[in-house]
């Protein structure tokens, strides 16, 4: 049995682009604390192949400056733009047992509380208030967007490849 790869890697942060004109790049940190992105040094693409050497070298507005091991240009910087950077999951901490890495929901099947299978999930998505997940499925005529609170998502269960949704009224 071949280990799934993208279970094995999470997407830590990614390039927005060069900058200034000696080869550092813009790096946004998906991390809870935006610094320890640095900690996970040598991230990886996403294929885990290409090892990425990573030094944070100034906090700049919405991320870092930073340079990456084989950029040393302000091309190479610019070409590096949306490059997304991946750490192995055994050098990220061990979370607490009511918080979960976004990539450990991604792709989990959603149940209602009584055992109707409802979707799955597509995405975690952030906008300020709480995590929100992206739920598509056969029978929904779009996508539904679930609050990941304990009151709508009383269970999550890893080991099974499920969660059970306690949605609000209406919401499917």
């Amino acid at each position: 049995m071949t280990k799934d790869s993208s279970k094995e890697l999470v997407c830590v942060g990614a390039v927005a682009g060069s900058f200034g004109v000696r080869g550092e790049v813009r790096l946004k940190s998906f991390c809870a604390e935006p610094e320890d992105i640095a900690l996970y040094s040598p991230l990886t693409d996403e294929t885990g192949a290409e090892r990425i050497p990573v030094v944070i070298t100034r906090a700049i507005k919405n991320g870092f400056a930073a340079r990456l091991g084989g950029i040393e240009t302000k091309e190479e910087a610019d070409a590096a733009r949306g490059l997304r950077l991946f750490a192995r999951r055994e050098q990220l901490p061990t979370l607490p047992d009511d918080e979960f890495y976004h990539a450990d929901l991604i792709g989990l099947e959603v149940y209602d509380t009584g055992g109707t299978l409802l979707g799955q999930v597509r995405s975690v998505l952030n906008h300020g208030a709480s995590d929100l997940l992206e739920i598509h499925g056969p029978g929904l005529k779009s996508t539904v967007l679930l609050p990941f609170t304990h009151e709508a998502v009383p269970t999550v269960d890893l080991s099974r490849g499920r969660l059970v949704a306690d949605p609000p009224e209406g919401l499917f």
